[in-house]
């Protein structure tokens, strides 16, 4: 079979030219309006901290790759389908039922106290002995993200994390105009000596380093898990420079192969916040997720809270405290972690079959593969291509601070069937193919950096 995608027929000439328009749309720069008046008149009253939420031009292209004929590999979205969907139906209408008065009413800026004490019985495979009064639910852990960020840093702090790192933590540092600075990760995750060279380099140069942003399991974007002894390794260098972690897991329990690791909570419970959400074990439509903290954190972290929301949804967490209660929650990670590592292995393979010049991580859970293309390539610049020969995915170069990480892209195979997964390979294989066929045409660029991005963008739920 041919390793590159059909042609384009004139069927498909809608998702080119919109790919096109896109690319135009978003790169066009802001126009003086009718009568010389900007198209933002409040252009010159934001606060200073606004102008490091720009939007990438791969979002609007994004909106063209939802489009039914192009393979997305692009959104980490967990696979509804799979849920209890009748099950999930029967026990938000007993809710409304039997305790609307209190679910469709204010609650606590903590969290329900009922949920917060199944969290504690969720986080104990991961070794972690909570009290109920350690938790603090948020709406998704983007939230407690957001909240850990606001009560801990200043304009001018350091964040360190990992290279790469998630998009959606990046773009919550830099509004609170924060500098994160990367330290590299491997197939055993991050690289505690790197880490401590971090350390010390920045405080010999009078930088104050707040704390240590990680995923340790099946990383986001990268897919690799923070060995064992790595994780002892880690919390040595965090006590040594008296450093806070904090540990954002929201796949620890969708491993392929056995119980997950204990969490670096588990190990220092004084030292790490650990976050996590219901996005990915359940679902992300009730924005639901929780902040395990020392106590003096946890206290900042509800007044935080409160602040911005008042307190997370009353229906959302009585929902999911009655599917905890009543439903076989284990047992549907078990079929989501099934499905996952079925599609997971669909890439895998078809990755070795049809795009052997590059190189990828091989994850042991999760939903992202992190793939190296061949040298010379820049997979931002090969975005539109690839979308209008209708595959998508996650350009590398979001996931650094520094606009690096061109070289690379993330693949999802969390949504989409084995068969569509197998599709979208071929095809991005294709548009690679074609790209190498051009640069043996018209001679390398010389191992050149490729486009950098232009600052962090600020993530949109199809980078989640």
């Amino acid at each position: 079979m041919s390793q590159h995608p059909p042609s384009t027929s004139p069927g498909d000439a809608p998702v080119a030219s919109a790919a096109a328009r896109a690319g135009a749309v978003a790169a066009s720069p802001s126009v003086p309006g009718r009568g010389g008046r900007r198209l933002d008149r409040w252009v010159g009253t934001y606060a200073q901290r606004t102008a490091s939420m720009t939007a990438s031009e791969i979002r609007a292209l994004f909106a063209v790759a939802n489009r039914p004929e192009v393979v997305s590999l692009a959104g980490g979205m967990p696979y509804l389908p799979a849920l209890p969907l009748d099950a999930i139906a029967e026990l938000s209408a007993r809710v409304v039922a039997e305790k609307g008065a209190q679910a469709l009413q204010y609650g606590s800026g903590q969290g329900e106290e009922r949920l917060r004490e199944q969290i504690v019985e969720v986080v104990r495979p991961q070794g972690i002995a909570a009290h109920p009064d350690d938790v603090v639910v948020t709406t998704g852990s983007q939230q407690a993200l957001d909240l850990v960020s606001r009560i801990f840093l200043d304009p001018g702090d350091v964040v360190l994390a990992e290279a790469p790192s998630y998009v959606g933590a990046l773009g919550v540092f830099r509004s609170y105009q924060a500098q994160v600075e990367h330290v590299p990760l491997d197939h055993d995750g991050l690289q505690p000596a790197a880490l401590e060279e971090a350390l010390v380099r920045l405080r010999a140069q009078g930088r104050r380093v707040k704390f240590l942003y990680t995923v340790p399991n099946h990383h986001n974007p990268a897919g690799v898990t923070l060995s064992l002894e790595r994780r002892h390794q880690v919390l040595d260098v965090a006590r040594r420079h008296d450093l806070l972690v904090l540990e954002d897991d929201p796949y620890a329990l969708l491993g392929f192969d056995g119980d997950p690791l204990p969490a670096l909570r588990s190990m220092d419970a004084e030292r790490v916040v650990h976050l996590g959400s219901f996005s990915k074990t359940f679902a992300p439509g009730y924005r639901v997720g929780w902040a395990v903290a020392p106590h003096a954190v946890r206290d900042k972290l509800v007044l935080a809270s409160e602040s911005a929301i008042l307190c997370p949804t009353s229906f959302g967490q009585f929902a999911i405290a009655e599917y905890l209660a009543t439903c076989d929650w284990q047992g549907q990670v078990k079929v989501f972690r099934e499905l996952y590592r079925e599609r997971r292995d669909a890439m895998l393979t078809a990755l070795a079959t049809h795009l052997p010049q590059a190189t990828w991580t091989r994850p042991a859970g999760g939903f992202y593969v992190w793939l190296t293309l061949p040298a010379g390539l820049d997979a931002k610049a090969m975005l539109p291509r690839a979308v209008t020969g209708r595959v998508a995915y996650v350009p590398g170069g979001a996931f650094y601070a520094d606009g690096t990480g061109g070289h690379s892209l993330r693949l999802s195979y969390c949504f989409p069937t084995a068969e569509r997964i197998t599709e979208g390979v071929r095809r991005l294989a294709g548009v690679v193919h074609d790209e190498l066929d051009v640069q043996q045409l018209f001679g390398s660029p010389g191992g050149r950096e490729p486009h950098r991005e232009q600052g962090v963008v600020n993530p949109g739920p199809e980078l989640a």
